[in-house]
């Protein structure tokens, strides 16, 4: 008798079959929602590089993390937009500037209803652009970088924020950011190390919704893009440091690295899909040359199926909203 038929097909022939056996799946609670609050905003701004996404101001950044949180999104991840700049990113510590402003604001509006994250670095706070205070000579100091990191993740804690994403690359940020938050009394707010964060082409949209004054590169402290075991020597250096999750940015382009990542991690790894991924998306989708819907749904499920817990998306309430209703 001849051997049975193998047809891997009988298990794609409907929807209903196709849905039953697939073995990635995308929840709401995973989607982490980045939202911009631009300081002295009467009125949402439109992000010109970024179809869809705005500053926002105080009124519409509530109404947007409502919307997130109806739609069962996990999180909200808070950037400040501040209308004054120094060397040293003064306004990143002051409790009435834009960033603790936003946290408040988000934190009364949504309550526990989302985790309430704020970033956590100075390059959007900074004349220079850099994430960090600069030597005479122009380099990013380090250490000095770490006390005003300590010093801006207890403003944001004592705002309210559940969660701290450290985004700038300093050596040791975690472990001199949870030594200062856990004097200051905030033993319970978590930390998201960037911790394989790549020098990228695909940030320029976002440094248009921050206004960054960005002169050169940062290419001295994130990562070479060539580079795929230092990614993975980085998240493990975090968690040693009391990371209580780790990241892979950009997502798309770095699925190797999140996977090794997911593979070696004990804490939960989450990806940024960023601000080029979502630009490069939106404009061939206004031509019509692809399937936008289609095409930002299997974007983030090879995210997640390349080991991500979690995904920072600009699409997460809209997604959120079609994984609903599937």
């Amino acid at each position: 008798m001849p051997g049975p038929t193998v047809r891997p097909r009988r298990l794609r022939t409907s929807r209903a079959m196709r849905r039953l056996v697939a073995q990635t799946r995308v929840h709401p609670a995973q989607l982490v929602l980045p939202v911009f609050a631009r300081e002295g905003a009467t009125e949402p701004v439109p992000i010109r590089s970024m179809p869809g996404q705005v500053q926002h101001s105080r009124d519409s950044l509530r109404n947007a993390v409502t919307r997130a949180a109806e739609a069962g999104v996990g999180g909200v991840m808070l950037f400040g937009v501040p209308a004054t700049r120094d060397a040293t990113g003064s306004w990143a510590t002051d409790p009435e500037g834009v960033l603790a402003t936003a946290v408040r604001d988000v934190v009364a509006e949504v309550g526990d209803a989302l985790v309430v994250q704020a970033d956590l670095c100075l390059d959007e706070f900074t004349d220079h652009g850099h994430c960090g205070v600069l030597t005479p000579d122009g380099r990013v100091d380090n250490d000095a970088t770490l006390e005003r990191y300590a010093d801006m993740a207890v403003v944001l804690a004592d705002a309210g924020a559940h969660l701290l994403g450290l985004s700038g690359m300093m050596d040791g940020q975690v472990a001199a950011t949870r030594a200062a938050l856990d004097a200051a009394g905030h033993q319970d707010t978590a930390l998201l190390a960037y911790a394989a964060k790549y020098a990228s082409a695909f940030y320029g949209p976002f440094r248009e919704a921050v206004e960054s004054t960005l002169q050169g590169d940062r290419r001295t402290y994130q990562l070479d893009a060539a580079n795929r075991r230092e990614g993975l020597r980085e998240a493990m250096l975090d968690v040693a440091e009391g990371a209580d999750v780790v990241m892979v940015k950009p997502a798309g382009s770095y699925l190797d690295v999140l996977s090794d990542v997911a593979q070696a991690s004990p804490v939960p790894v989450w990806a940024y899909q960023v601000s080029g991924e979502y630009s490069m998306v939106e404009a061939a989708a206004a031509h019509g040359w692809i399937d936008r819907r289609g095409v930002v749904t299997e974007q983030v499920t090879g995210i997640v199926r390349a080991g991500a817990d979690a995904v920072l998306t600009y699409w997460a309430t809209e997604l959120a909203g079609w994984l609903r209703d599937a």
